[in-house]
């Protein structure tokens, strides 16, 4: 990462030099926002484009969202597809094919406020300002302005390409910047104290790994957290309390993912965490021979409302003892292998990723986080996924053809 923050730095710098540059020297940086998207648009030197995209970056992130709103619809309005270009230029296509012909129609079906992005995300930490200003669109929740939204995922999927992305160990000597992050974004079990982070992050057998994005050097955009035990553990205290017995990681057999925390809304709909959890448990292995288990310990955010509507099963029922663990247990089972969706992916949003990813179900838990998050979303159940390194991508491949759960004959067992 530092040869990456090296060579960002340096092109940083000169980032800067030439808005400064570009202050003195390229005439009137408007204050009106729509004229200072006409400048960018119609520059045409690349150190020019530079300075006015940065002054409208500037200026689109000092909107209020009444004013946010109403420039992005302007900007809907004028530099959309120019569809009588575009038919024009499909006509001539169908007409006489060749590559030239062909371009143009690449050209005219594109927004022209897309390549207005491009010019965007060449300013000082421009990628990064454009994920906060994805993240911000989405927050207004307006329906006219779900095409900017897919935009820019469109060239997110571009930019933040798996094969540009570093692994990196975050542990107790990670800089504190990075540190404070993770706390900030621990999206499954809220990290309480700077005591709990080290609880997490100082014990060998605790690790910690995230990817980074080299434009994007001193924040994740999404982290995994993984114990390394000598058994599979039934409950997430066992892995999270601060107080424990350490064990020797030569003496491990299995790695438990208990926690993964996509970092920003900006980038939802990147998935990121499959090669995540994929490439930790290949580095883990390369590290460590005698693993020979990958699984998480995963939450089921969806549980209690499932079965509300699906189960004759309440959370007061649940509270009141008024339901057997074997009930519970069924239903849950239910749950995490037969889909109510139109699309027959699993019920339950995690499910969902680690059976797509190419896990199996291996082992329901009851009474694996007693926390108050824990009770109210699945009456404290937890779900173990099996990783199985030789055949994930044939389970991965297998699932998107039939829709069928792969399950441990315990889950079988339980089916029956």
């Amino acid at each position: 990462m530092s040869f990456f923050q090296n060579i960002l730095s340096s092109v940083m710098k000169s980032t800067k030099r030439l808005n400064r540059f570009g202050l003195k020297s390229f005439g009137n940086l408007h204050d009106d926002i729509n004229k200072a998207v006409e400048s960018v648009m119609s520059t045409s030197g690349e150190v020019s484009s530079i300075v006015y995209a940065e002054h409208l970056l500037n200026l689109i992130e000092k909107q209020d969202d009444k004013s946010l709103i109403k420039f992005l619809k302007n900007l809907l309005l004028n530099y959309d597809i120019d569809t009588k270009k575009l038919l024009k230029d499909v006509k001539i296509y169908s007409s006489e094919k060749n590559e030239q012909n062909l371009k143009k129609i690449r050209s005219s079906s594109e927004p022209k406020w897309i390549e207005l992005f491009r010019r965007l995300n060449s300013t000082t930490n421009g990628t990064f300002r454009l994920v906060k200003l994805r993240e911000r669109i989405r927050s207004l929740k307006e329906p006219d302005l779900k095409t900017f939204d897919s935009g820019l995922l469109n060239l997110f999927k571009y930019w933040f390409n798996p094969s540009f992305l570093v692994l990196e160990k975050i542990d107790w000597e990670t800089p504190a910047n990075i540190l404070e992050k993770i706390i900030e974004y621990e999206a499954v079990h809220e990290i309480n104290s700077w005591d709990d982070l080290r609880a997490r992050l100082a014990p060998s057998d605790r690790q910690c790994f995230a990817f980074f994005h080299p434009l994007i050097p001193n924040d994740p955009l999404i982290f995994v957290e993984v114990a390394l035990c000598e058994d599979i553990p039934k409950s997430i205290e066992e892995i999270i309390k601060i107080d424990r017995t350490e064990i020797d990681i030569e003496d491990a057999n299995t790695a438990i993912f208990y926690s993964i925390s996509n970092c920003h809304n900006g980038l939802l709909g990147i998935s990121f965490g499959n090669f995540l959890i994929k490439k930790v448990a290949k580095n883990l292995k390369r590290e460590l021979p005698e693993l020979n288990q990958f699984q998480t310990l995963s939450p089921l955010p969806g549980l209690m409302k499932w079965m509300e509507e699906y189960a004759p099963i309440t959370f007061e029922r649940c509270s009141d003892k008024n339901c057997s663990n074997d009930e519970l247990m069924k239903q849950t089972v239910r749950y995490l292998t037969e889909s109510n969706r139109s699309d027959r992916m699993p019920n339950d949003p995690v499910a969902r990723f680690h059976i797509g990813n190419g896990a199996s179900l291996e082992r329901v838990n009851l009474n694996a986080d007693l926390s108050s998050k824990g009770l109210s979303q699945s009456y404290g159940i937890m779900a173990n996924y099996l990783y199985d390194l030789d055949v994930v991508e044939e389970n991965h491949e297998l699932f998107f053809k039939n829709k069928i759960v792969q399950t441990s004959n315990l889950i079988k067992s339980i089916k029956k």
